[in-house]
């Protein structure tokens, strides 16, 4: 008689595809799936991140906006709602800081890494996550930005590749946000940590021109990321007035933004596997 160890039950198929892991793409879109759907069900998330840019905007235009001159031919609100609608990636990136540090905080993240996938598809997931998100806020900081006064004087075809720059530079951003909150580790650090942004986006060209600043910030703010961005934004999207404002052509700032948006993505990539890879 057989020995009854020695017989092997044919396999089904569905269950080995199981066994063997899910690929990286496959991997990523089911994560990213399964945040998107959390974010559905906490509409006060959404709510509050619509709400506060909205705020923030009106406070800009209506509050300060008579106390602050552009320099130029451009109006205030012609000139100030380009550099908003570019520091929305900012402000919607800091909470995904906090959502990475939660799930850190809470387990989820170790779960994910007990699975038979790609690590690599659970911070890739949470990233395109995070873009649904900030894409969201991008369009309705646009939105927004009709409503108290902006208007386009730009080309169509110029401003949707002002907004195109934006999501790039967004998507290099979210891995910057991605490393705070492995860092952090606690959603209310990684809350803390996120206003460490704050000074790039005041120290930049996105609200005030940088030729008024005292020396030393205005060299800090025509050298980082947010002014070369912001400036591409403006002179897309606004056309001669605003390049006039500025001492370098569209193109040179255009160069400028994708040469940052290619390095933040590269560096804190990296450094966002890293860190995860040593947990």
């Amino acid at each position: 008689m057989a020995n009854a160890s020695a017989i092997t039950l044919p396999q089904n198929p569905r269950q080995a595809s199981v066994n063997a892991g899910a690929g990286l793409w496959t991997s990523s879109l089911t994560v990213a799936g399964r945040m998107v759907r959390k974010f559905a069900r906490t509409p006060q998330l959404i709510m509050f991140t619509t709400i506060q840019s909205a705020l923030f905007l009106f406070m800009f235009r209506f509050a300060f906006g008579g106390a602050i001159k552009s320099g130029g031919a451009l109006s205030y609100v012609d000139y100030m709602v380009p550099g908003f609608i570019t520091t929305t990636i900012m402000w919607a990136g800091s909470g995904a800081a906090v959502g990475v540090a939660d799930d850190v905080e809470h387990g989820f993240v170790d779960r994910l890494r007990s699975l038979p996938i790609p690590r690599v598809s659970v911070l890739t997931g949470r990233a395109l996550a995070d873009a649904t998100l900030m894409l969201w806020s991008l369009v309705t900081a646009t939105i927004f930005g009709f409503i108290v006064g902006f208007r386009l004087t730009g080309s169509v075809p110029r401003a949707l590749a002002a907004f195109g720059l934006c999501v790039l530079f967004g998507l290099a951003f979210e891995w910057v946000f991605i490393v705070v909150g492995l860092v952090a580790g606690t959603a209310q650090s990684a809350q803390s940590m996120g206003l460490l942004v704050v000074p790039l986006i005041f120290l930049s060209s996105a609200y005030v021109p940088i030729g008024g600043m005292p020396p030393g910030v205005k060299q800090f703010g025509e050298f980082e990321p947010l002014t070369p961005m912001v400036n591409s934004v403006r002179n897309l999207a606004m056309g001669p007035d605003a390049q006039a404002l500025v001492p370098h052509s569209t193109g040179y700032y255009i160069g400028m933004s994708l040469a940052w948006t290619a390095g933040i993505f590269v560096v804190f990539g990296f450094l966002a596997f890293l860190r995860f890879a040593r947990r």
